[in-house]
């Protein structure tokens, strides 16, 4: 290894590194309670799963007792009990939860290839695709309420069936296995630790509650300032009669500037200003 090469992170540890490209990534197209959200589930949710949930409910199957000997009769109690385990439902739930603002990313992504190829195509005098890739119009706008609204969904169906399974968000102390073979009568079973493992749970849909409580707010943001938006264009005269939208080829334009460049005549035909630059649909 060269001097000055900071050493590689030890298997099982957080690439930090990896995580702030990530949410600066993020928070580049994120509205202000975007940014907030963001901070609370990679602050709140995840810091929170990798350093402390993970080591509270890593010993949930070896220490959980039950007054019988019966071989398997302790396997199919806690199986009875925990069809899924909290640490695994809860990892499945912020990988659902994060994955919708990848899509806003893939989106920013596919409309700055565009712009090149049309750049590359038609030269750099010609008029840009887009004024800014970035800004949330068309099918950006779209896209993003699109995984606004599946990460609130996403988040009730977690909380939903985290509150189903285990008939609320408590953990209680002493479990009851009842008519479940191979275990006779009724088993007495034991959470290990379990007023730790209600309070981390407790954090954890609190925590959830906030998320969903800034996505509804960012929701309402976003609609209410595209009517907004829309209103002002609809007053503003000017406006008719330019394009619905900033991310459309002007083919007007693009003609003006190859004539100053003296690529094209003055006296193009029709034919020619048609012809100068493609009209492109906004995505």
């Amino acid at each position: 290894m060269q001097a000055g090469t900071p050493p590689a992170p030890p298997p099982g540890t957080m690439d930090w590194k990896t995580l702030q490209a990530l949410l600066s990534g993020v928070n580049k197209y994120s509205t202000a309670f975007g940014r907030i959200w963001l901070s609370v589930v990679f602050v709140f949710r995840v810091l929170v799963y990798v350093v402390a949930a993970e080591r509270v409910w890593g010993d949930e199957q070896k220490d959980f007792d039950c007054n019988t000997k019966q071989p398997g009769c302790t396997n199919v109690c806690y199986d009875n009990f925990f069809p899924i385990s909290n640490i695994r439902l809860w990892a499945l739930q912020l990988i659902f939860v994060t994955c919708p603002s990848l899509l806003v990313i893939l989106h920013v992504a596919y409309r700055e290839e565009r712009e090149r190829r049309h750049r590359q195509k038609h030269g750099d005098q010609c008029a840009k695709l887009y004024a800014n890739a970035g800004k949330k119009h068309g099918g950006l706008w779209w896209t993003y309420l699109f995984s606004l609204i599946f990460k609130l969904v996403i988040e009730f169906l977690f909380l939903y069936v985290l509150h189903t399974l285990w008939h609320g968000f408590g953990m209680p102390r002493l479990v009851q296995c009842a008519h479940v073979a191979p275990c006779p009568n009724v088993v007495d079973c034991y959470i290990a630790r379990p007023t730790e493992k209600k309070i981390f749970t407790y954090f954890m849909v609190g925590a959830s509650a906030v998320c969903i409580v800034l996505t509804i707010c960012e929701i309402c943001y976003l609609i209410f300032h595209r009517v907004l938006r829309d209103m002002n264009k609809n007053k503003s005269p000017k406006s008719r009669s330019l394009p619905s939208s900033t991310s459309r080829a002007s083919t007007c334009r693009c003609h003006h500037k190859l004539v100053e460049a003296g690529e094209l005549g003055s006296d193009s035909g029709d034919d020619k200003r048609h012809a100068s630059a493609p009209t492109m649909t906004p995505i």
